[in-house]
C-alpha cells in the first residue's frame, strides 16, 4: 500500500473529500420532506453519487485507496485505484439520473450502464497493466487498454446524443432543456478524463524522461479532483435545484406508468 506522495496530493484529496461530503449533506437537505416517490428517486441517486465519491476520496486521502504498480521495466507508478472504484459505481448512477430524466426505457439505460462499466473496467486494466508478457512496451500496453476504454466511451457518447436525446426530446420543453444542459455537462467533463489520463502518469508516456507522465502526479490529482467535483456535485446541484422541472418529469413518468 502506498499513500499520497506529496502534500499537494494530500491537500487535493482532502478538498475532494470535503467537497463530496458537503455536497452529500446538501443533497440530503434538499431532498428532505420530499414525498413524491418519482422525485425521491433523483434525490436518492444523486446523494449516493457524492456519498460514494466522498468515501473513495477519504480512502485515497488516508492512503488506503492507493497502490504502487511495478512495470516490466522495473519502474514504479503510484495508482489511485479507489478512483476507479468510485467511477464504477457513481458514473452508472449519473447515467441513471439522465435516463430517468429523459424517460428512457430499461433497455436504453442498461445499454448505457453496460458501456460505462466496460469503459471503467478497461480503464482500470490499463492503470494496473505492467506490460509483463506483452509484446508491447509497458507504456504501449497501458495505452492499448486506454484505447479500448475510449472505444466504449465513443459508443456511449453516441447513445447519449442520439438515442437518449431523442427520447428526451419528447418530454416537455423544460425537461428537455434541463436534460440537454446535463447531457452537455457530462459530455464535456467526461471527455476531459481520458485526456488527463493519457497526459498523466498512468499512461506512462513519459517513461525514460524522468517523469512517468507528460504532466506530474500532483497536477493529475488536482485535475481529476476538479473534474470529479464538477461532474458529481455540480451535476447534482443543477439537477436537484430544478424542482419545477423534476415535478414535470415525475408527472410524465407517472402518466407513462399508468398507460
Amino acid at each position: 500500500m502506498a499513500g499520497p506522495t506529496s502534500d499537494i496530493q494530500t491537500i487535493a484529496l482532502g478538498i475532494g473529500t470535503l467537497g463530496m461530503a458537503l455536497g452529500t449533506l446538501a443533497f440530503i437537505a434538499m431532498g428532505s420532506g420530499e414525498t413524491n416517490e418519482r422525485k425521491q428517486e433523483f434525490f436518492i441517486i444523486t446523494t449516493f453519487i457524492t456519498g460514494i465519491a466522498a468515501v473513495a476520496y477519504f480512502s485515497m486521502f488516508q492512503g488506503f485507496g492507493v497502490i504502487e504498480v511495478t512495470l516490466a521495466n522495473g519502474e514504479a507508478l503510484t495508482i489511485y485505484w479507489a478512483r476507479y472504484a468510485d467511477w464504477l459505481f457513481t458514473t452508472p448512477l449519473l447515467l441513471l439520473d439522465l435516463g430517468l430524466l429523459a424517460g428512457a426505457d430499461r433497455n436504453t439505460i442498461a445499454t448505457l450502464v453496460g458501456l460505462d462499466v466496460g469503459m471503467i473496467v478497461t480503464g482500470l486494466a490499463g492503470a494496473l497493466a505492467t506490460g509483463a508478457g506483452s509484446p508491447l512496451s509497458p507504456a504501449g500496453t497501458r495505452i492499448a487498454w486506454w484505447g479500448i476504454s475510449c472505444g466504449f466511451f465513443v459508443v456511449l457518447l453516441y447513445y447519449l446524443v442520439s438515442t437518449l436525446s431523442s427520447v428526451a426530446a419528447q418530454r416537455s420543453g423544460d425537461v428537455a432543456s434541463l436534460f440537454s444542459t446535463l447531457r452537455n455537462l457530462v459530455i464535456v467533463l467526461w471527455t476531459a478524463y481520458p485526456i488527463v489520463w493519457i497526459l498523466g502518469t498512468e499512461s506512462a508516456l513519459g517513461l525514460g524522461t524522468g517523469s512517468p507522465g507528460l504532466i506530474g502526479l500532483n497536477v493529475e490529482t488536482i485535475l481529476f479532483m476538479v473534474l470529479d467535483l464538477a461532474a458529481k456535485v455540480g451535476f447534482g446541484f443543477i439537477l436537484l435545484r430544478s424542482r419545477d422541472v423534476l415535478d414535470q418529469a415525475a408527472s410524465a413518468s407517472e402518466a407513462a406508468a399508468a398507460d
